[in-house]
């Protein structure tokens, strides 16, 4: 790799680390380029999709010409491995707040789960949820939740193409998820563990594919670097 290349169009596949934001990802390849290629301070470098900071996987970053394709790549499938908890909610749907409800889950069989997908396959309904990027009002709709403040959130239509359980070792579900752009898993969780005459809340998510690109030809932040200070 040299710095034309870069400045040409390269799409980098990173694995984001447990805890890492998709901005600090993408700051972390801008600082790492700049520094072994002399590039220009304002060279173009963005991703093609977030990741929540408790989410793992695949983060695809573009340079340069390729920015461009940005929105192309983000439009494509998504595939996602995960766990949801069955038997409580979170304000959040995922981890990032604290268990506000439980619900019994004694009725929950195996039977029951494999049935319950099946609901949730082809186009659907849902709400996304209160701790998002999404704006409204000018805020994003996090800063109203934190706040306190009540927003009515319009659903919206989105796509699951397959919904595969992989592991059921209750209250914990593992799952496999393809879904179409502007998907939230965390919606996902919730509205399966309400499905299931329960609740539900994400505990674990990884992606693992955007359309052809996949988490295996992937490298951490750490790895890149190495990858680049070892680089003559």
């Amino acid at each position: 790799m040299n710095a034309e290349e870069i400045l040409a169009g390269k799409v980098l596949l990173i694995d984001k680390p447990l805890k890492w934001s998709s901005f600090q990802a993408v700051n972390k390849l801008k600082y790492i380029l700049k520094r072994k290629y002399d590039l220009p301070k304002k060279f173009k470098i963005g991703h093609a999709g977030t990741l929540d900071p408790l989410a793992t996987g695949l983060l695809i970053i573009c340079t340069g010409k390729f920015t461009k394709n940005i929105t192309e790549i983000q439009a494509q499938a998504k595939e996602y491995t995960g766990t949801i908890m069955a038997g409580a909610t979170t304000p959040s749907y995922d981890l990032e707040t604290e268990i506000d409800a439980t619900f019994p889950t004694e009725h929950i069989t195996e039977a029951l789960i494999l049935e319950t997908t099946k609901q949730f396959l082809g186009e659907i309904d849902q709400k996304p949820p209160v701790f998002s990027a999404i704006k409204k009002d000018g805020k994003r709709l996090y800063e109203h939740a934190r706040a306190g403040e009540e927003v009515e959130i319009q659903s919206r239509k989105t796509t699951i193409y397959e919904f595969e359980i992989t592991r059921i070792q209750l209250p914990e579900i593992d799952f496999r998820v393809k879904c179409s752009k502007g998907t939230y898993i965390r919606s996902l969780a919730y509205d399966f563990g309400l499905a299931l005459q329960s609740g539900g809340h994400l505990t674990a998510l990884r992606r693992t594919k955007i359309g052809d690109y996949s988490v295996e030809n992937a490298i951490t932040p750490d790895d890149f670097e190495q990858l680049h200070q070892d680089e003559k």
